[in-house]
């Protein structure tokens, strides 16, 4: 099935032609990528947008998958919008719109026809206001069009030999934050600090989300017993607290998309 949606995701590549894919690097937007560079005859650019509220390693992959598949990759830098300082509840809606307003006027003076972006089609069942944001501006979502799921992504991600097939998602920064939180460039720091120690301690995927001094761990599953028992559990605790979080938690939920979205805490 997942090829029959691989075949339907091409037609509507060659009809394009012409465009960016706005490329984070993970693995939606990535395989989005591989797809269209591999057609050939097409005209098209990877443009990354880099905030502070990206993670660091998240561009450096994105910066390396480019280089690696010979594809033209243009990096925009930008500062965190004063409009989302405060990370609004319509955040998502507000960062899409100004990020996605950068990518618009890029490929004005680039003569590119249409941006694309890695909106899968499961994306249209959580609380993502950013999609209202794309529907405005035209961006479109050729995956969610061809009807490709996140398990279908991965499997033809898998048998095109892309190692990042099994790569954990890694949302913004900002979903670590509670919403009307004034964000700061020194929380950012210490959250991708944080989240990357746990990745090099054996926990990829992991979210550590910040309200104020604490720091509420969310495991991808089948981690949450290997932590609790882990002999370094310890000094995981000690570097995280050395990072400037007082106090260290672990949800026993593990993680989950959304997890500071409205509906996900009501009762």
């Amino acid at each position: 099935m997942s090829d029959i949606k691989a075949t339907r995701l091409d037609k509507i590549l060659k009809d394009l032609n012409s465009f960016i894919i706005a490329f984070s690097g993970g693995v939606d937007s990535s395989f989005l990528l591989h797809r269209a560079n591999n057609i050939g005859n097409l005209r098209l650019m990877a443009v990354t947008i880099r905030t502070p509220y990206m993670s660091a390693r998240e561009i450096d992959e994105a910066i390396q998958f480019t280089a690696e598949h010979g594809i033209n990759h243009h990096i925009i830098d930008v500062s965190i919008p004063e409009i989302i300082r405060h990370n609004p509840i319509e955040r998502c809606y507000l960062c899409k719109k100004t990020l996605f307003g950068k990518i618009i006027k890029y490929a004005s003076d680039t003569n590119y026809k249409y941006i694309l972006d890695g909106t899968n089609a499961d994306d249209k069942g959580d609380f993502r206001p950013g999609l209202k944001a794309l529907s405005e501006l035209e961006i479109r979502s050729p995956l969610a069009e061809a009807g490709l799921a996140k398990k279908d992504i991965r499997e033809l991600a898998k048998k095109a030999h892309l190692p990042l097939w099994e790569k954990p998602a890694m949302a913004c920064l900002l979903t670590r934050i509670p919403y009307d939180t004034e964000i700061s460039d020194g929380m950012l720091r210490m959250i991708e600090e944080a989240e990357e120690l746990l990745f090099e301690k054996g926990y990829p995927g992991s979210r550590v989300r910040a309200h104020n001094d604490i720091a509420r761990i969310e495991c991808m599953p089948g981690f949450i017993e290997k932590i609790i028992n882990d002999p370094e559990k310890n000094n995981i605790v000690k570097s995280l607290k050395k990072i400037g979080f007082r106090y260290i938690s672990l949800d026993l939920e593990g993680y989950r998309t959304g997890s500071m979205n409205p509906e996900k805490n009501k009762q």
